[in-house]
């Protein structure tokens, strides 16, 4: 038996249509040809590949999450969180890809290949295979056992059941329940050794994706996870109380979710208004200095905080090592980018300038984030992340 879930009441069919209008107003801004999508997209699949790596400790400054996104070496990340990040990209890589194949099926095969391509690195680990014996979660940092995952012997069964709920396709629930409780049994069951919020967050992408509603890169909540980790554990730990207890209300995880989905739709549709806004704007300098349009890929990423690098911005603009090298140094000369380092390793940042620009857009257009479930007299509002 898995856990279950709970029939939607009224307030949560209402923080839903909430969710599919936010979800609709950022899927117009995107079907517009723009020529920052390529940076918007970049930066939020970064984003989620920063924020699920962060909850297991695996913690990339923003730079290697770019990096890592667009397979380039890292700055800054040891080798075994680079390893970890890596091979957490190449997963997600794989089921956005699976997400545009209208053929595909859950199996257990999938889901075994899927740990593979993870934790590949790591053999002692098991990548593949279900976990050989009993399974405990620590938390660290009051050195106890949380959570005891279900006996080894229930593993295949309940693996089983899940694949059966995810290819079900009468009584379908919403998509972003149906997601969250594939989120929630698959780290529950806990059926690897290593690696079982990273799968069970990834599968839940998986699920959004293949809606359909927004791009595959857009459909996932592992930023918003990332950033409000602690508020995370303790729904887990609330609903599951120390062990497999599948018959335990599942509400309060099912609410967090759709306020996890409604908050990371409302800040990815914010940040396309200030992309669109900033980019204008910059476009606009850039003509004035009489610097090639293309440059505008490397002034914005800096504006926005980024350290800019001759890889990354290549990849955004489609130029060459050599040109790339000479827009980056004009733009120094123009006095928008600042450089940073040594000649060989050479990183650029905003100038003043540039990044006063971005400051104010989100000063001047940036609210928080309201609970979608709260009336506004009671309201707890979340900095927008921008």
């Amino acid at each position: 038996m898995l856990f279950k879930s709970e029939d939607i009441r009224q307030s949560e069919k209402e923080v839903i249509s909430k969710i599919e209008d936010a979800r609709k107003a950022l899927k117009y801004n995107l079907a517009t040809p723009r020529r920052w999508r390529g940076l918007l997209r970049r930066n939020t699949f970064a984003r989620a590949i920063r924020g699920s790596n962060s909850i297991e400790g695996y913690n990339v400054t923003a730079e290697d999450a770019i990096a890592a996104a667009e397979g380039e070496d890292p700055l800054d990340a040891d080798r075994e969180t680079w390893l970890a990040v890596t091979g957490y990209r190449t997963a997600m890589t794989f089921v956005l890809q699976l997400a545009k194949d209208p053929n595909f099926v859950y199996s257990e095969g999938f889901i075994r290949s899927l740990h593979f391509i993870m934790l590949q690195h790591d053999l002692k680990k098991n990548p593949g295979n279900w976990r050989p014996g009993t399974v405990y979660v620590r938390d660290e940092a009051r050195n106890e056992v949380v959570y005891e995952g279900p006996e080894v012997e229930m593993v295949p069964g309940l693996i089983e059941e899940l694949i059966e709920y995810l290819n079900a396709e009468d009584e379908r629930p919403h998509a972003l329940i149906k997601g969250a409780m594939a989120h929630l049994n698959l780290v529950m069951i806990h059926p690897f050794s290593d690696g079982n919020g990273r799968m069970a967050r990834c599968l839940q992408t998986l699920v959004l994706a293949r809606e359909g509603i927004l791009e595959s890169e857009f459909s996932s909540i592992e930023e918003y996870l990332g950033r409000n980790t602690q508020e995370y554990y303790n729904v887990l730990a609330k609903t599951g109380e120390g062990s497999w207890h599948p018959r335990h209300s599942t509400r309060g995880w099912i609410q967090f979710n759709l306020t996890a989905h409604f908050r990371q739709a409302v800040t990815l549709l914010n940040r396309t208004r200030l992309i669109d806004m900033l980019w204008q704007e910059i476009e606009q300098i850039i003509a004035r200095q009489g610097l090639p349009d293309r440059v505008t890929y490397a002034i914005c990423d800096a504006a926005i905080g980024h350290r800019v690098r001759n890889a990354s911005y290549r990849n955004l603009a489609e130029v060459n090592d050599v040109t790339a090298s000479r827009d980056l140094k004009t733009a120094v000369d123009a006095g928008l980018l600042i450089p940073i380092g040594e000649r060989r390793g050479r990183l650029y940042g905003g100038s003043p300038q540039i990044r006063a620009i971005f400051d104010k857009m989100k000063r001047e257009h940036i609210r928080p984030i309201p609970d979608p479930f709260l009336p506004e007299a009671q309201q707890l509002l979340l900095p927008n992340p921008l």
